[in-house]
């Protein structure tokens, strides 16, 4: 996990938001904003927020695979290469 070493207030951010968006292109570290002296937002780059995306996606599938698996739903590894090679076969 990265440190949370640029903690700004609200007022910075105002006044140099330009600053911060080059920062984080370059250094990808995330600001915590406060306000009122407590934590409020997260800043961070876009590159770095679609990366948390696609891995909460993974994980919820993968999630949701292992409730199907602790049901007794799906199939074993073998039954599924035998589905794939009989729908290789009737596509021929």
């Amino acid at each position: 996990m990265q440190s949370l070493t640029n903690i700004r207030s609200i007022s910075y951010l105002k006044s140099h938001a330009a600053q911060i968006s080059e920062d984080l292109e370059k250094n990808g570290n995330p600001y915590v904003i406060t306000q009122n002296g407590e934590a409020s937002m997260v800043i961070e780059h876009v590159s770095q927020f679609q990366e948390k995306e696609a891995l909460i996606a993974a994980l919820k599938i993968i999630a949701l695979g292992e409730q199907d698996r602790l049901l007794g739903k799906g199939i074993t590894a073998e039954e599924s290469r035998a589905q794939l090679l009989a729908t290789r076969l009737t596509r021929k």
